[in-house]
């Protein structure tokens, strides 16, 4: 590979906020790397914008393409990359100055595949920053991978994201590592389970550099078009790749899924309870109740209780309760209880 890294920025009607992001990745403290934006069929001035940072700032290459999705957007991205790791940016969010740096020396001390850091989550003006239970830099071989990380995947949402972590570009190559064209949703976390499962070493940094923004195509503002809850239960049923298949039981893989889909679930009904959401409150209520009424939520919801209870508080408790009897008006008011007392606690989350 020719330079130190490729970062991969899919852009589609991003005009709004593409400058913020733009700047912040041409303050990049790391030297020698390139910013590969894939206009993805744009049809504000996104491009023009791009195209004219790129006459003063050698590093940008832009790729323009019908719009074909940000999977496709990103794997035109990586079939250009040259850098030896690969990162991954989104248009409506930034980064620290000294994100990269920090990223590519943690690889480098280690000989490291993937290196991973926390990101910050700013939602209805509430910031999160997401930490990992991952011993912190540490250099974790294929085999604490395969115990602590894939694992990982099973049971939580929260490491599926490509944007807080570089990867090496020639394992990507090796093993024709893509995002899928046809997945809708969480199309980054099959992408990171197909790298994990091949990554020979592994670093986590406790360092957060890159900042997640809401905007108006975010979860809790496009729930009338997107069906998260449908891709849940996709996620629940599915094969898993071999990997998983050879080192854990089928017990302990459906009992982390469960994890998953009913940790999914509870955020769910609070995104689509949310009073700003774009729905009719007859279809947030409809949706609500397919959820809790669902077969796989019913057969989950017992392994769930089973697992968690001692990590669970009185409010998630009280939420499952009312989630297993099926109580919708329970729901309603619990998380509308939830909702008010988070103002009054002035951004901390419950």
């Amino acid at each position: 590979m020719s330079m130190k890294l490729s970062v991969i920025i899919p852009v589609y009607n991003a005009e709004p906020y593409i400058k913020r992001c733009i700047d912040s990745l041409l303050k990049q403290t790391i030297e020698d790397y390139e910013l590969i934006f894939v206009n993805d069929g744009s049809t504000d001035n996104s491009k023009e914008i791009i195209e004219h940072y790129q006459k003063n700032n050698a590093q940008i290459l832009l790729i323009n393409q019908g719009n074909k999705g940000v999977s496709l957007a990103r794997n035109a991205g990586l079939a250009a990359a040259s850098g030896e790791y690969v990162g991954f940016v989104d248009a409506d969010d930034d980064i620290e100055p000294d994100m990269y740096e920090k990223l590519y020396a943690a690889a480098k001390s280690g000989d490291c595949d993937v290196v991973v850091s926390n990101f910050e989550s700013e939602l209805n003006g509430h910031y999160l920053i997401t930490r990992y239970p991952f011993p912190v830099d540490v250099v974790l071989s294929a085999a604490d991978i395969q115990k602590q990380i894939l694992p990982f995947f099973l049971k939580s949402e929260q490491l599926n994201t490509a944007c807080n972590k570089i990867y090496r570009n020639a394992l990507i190559q090796e093993h024709e590592i893509v995002f899928p064209a046809k997945v809708a949703l969480g199309e980054d976390g099959i992408f990171n389970i197909y790298f994990f499962s091949h990554a020979r070493k592994l670093k986590y940094v406790d360092y957060t550099g890159y900042h997640y923004r809401e905007t108006a195509e975010s979860a809790t503002r496009n729930v009338a078009v997107k069906d998260y809850f449908g891709r849940a239960v996709e996620v629940y049923a599915a094969e898993l790749p071999s990997c998983y298949l050879n080192a854990m039981s089928g017990a302990s893989i459906q009992q982390l899924k469960a994890v998953k889909l009913i940790h999914s679930v509870m955020a769910y009904i609070h995104i689509y309870l949310e009073p700003s959401s774009n729905m009719r409150f007859a279809d947030k209520i409809h949706y609500v109740k397919r959820m809790i009424l669902h077969p796989d939520v019913r057969k989950a919801l017992p392994v769930y209780v089973n697992e968690m209870n001692g990590e669970l508080g009185h409010y998630q408790k009280a939420l499952l309760y009312l989630i297993n009897q099926k109580s919708l008006l329970g729901i309603y008011f619990i998380t509308a209880y939830s909702r008010f007392r988070n103002r009054k606690a002035r951004g901390i989350i419950i």
